[in-house]
């Protein structure tokens, strides 16, 4: 198997020749994190100060804590366990949000170059699959993959190392000539221990925040440094 490569970025460029399949994240890799961000730090806080009669900062106090216990888990990613928690139809707060989501800069000129250099291109993300038909309904993320596969079927996220066997039962690619790019080193940590050669880890996912710190792995500010 190919050696990984996790070393700084700028060490060792992509060998296009060596990557038949290149498997993408969605949110903070392809589309801009910055509308997460604003969703869950404001939209809901707001709704659900206006439901339990809270001040926005009372609301947030509340609420972090609920979010920190199940971070990582397939409760974090889950719409409809939120809906249940907070009392607050989140699919329809998302769809009412729909405009405000985005690309992340060059991310459709790179997903473009990946169909011209002739590889798979698949979409894989943790986010809940009424989350995903709601931002792809606005930005047609889906025209871009040969494949796209929500988390949520396999009962476990990207950072779970049981998710990657399963999903290679059902989405077969050559670990040693594979790319993955994602925002989430947890996520890439797992990918690199089932022997997924190519690794980059994106700097910028919101383009309104600060550069994230990627550590050991080969990173990118953006995708569309891979064009």
């Amino acid at each position: 198997m190919a050696g990984y490569d996790t070393q700084m970025a700028g060490t060792h460029p992509l060998d296009w020749s060596a990557i038949d399949t290149v498997l993408l994240d969605m949110d903070g890799t392809l589309l801009d994190l910055r509308f997460d961000n604003w969703f869950w730090r404001e939209v809901i806080p707001r709704h659900y100060a206006a439901a339990h009669g809270l001040d926005a900062d009372e609301a947030s106090a509340r609420l972090a804590p609920r979010f920190q216990a199940v971070a990582g888990t397939m409760r974090w990613y889950c719409i409809d366990y939120w809906s249940e928690q907070l009392g607050l139809d989140i699919a329809a707060l998302k769809r009412a949000a729909r405009p405000a989501v985005g690309y992340l800069p060059g991310a459709r000129e790179f997903l473009t170059s990946l169909a011209a250099r002739g590889k798979r291109r698949v979409l894989v993300t943790n986010a809940h699959p009424t989350t995903f038909a709601i931002k792809n309904e606005e930005v047609g993320l889906a025209g871009y993959f040969d494949a796209c596969h929500s988390t949520h079927p396999f009962a476990v996220p990207k950072e779970d190392r049981t998710f990657w066997p399963r999903f290679a039962a059902r989405e077969p690619f050559d670990p040693a000539r594979t790319l993955f790019v994602d925002d989430s080193l947890p996520v890439l940590r797992a990918a690199r221990d089932y022997g997924i050669a190519w690794l980059r880890a994106v700097r910028r996912p919101d383009s309104a925040g600060e550069a994230q710190p990627t550590h050991e792995m080969a990173s990118i500010d953006g995708v569309y440094e891979l064009v």
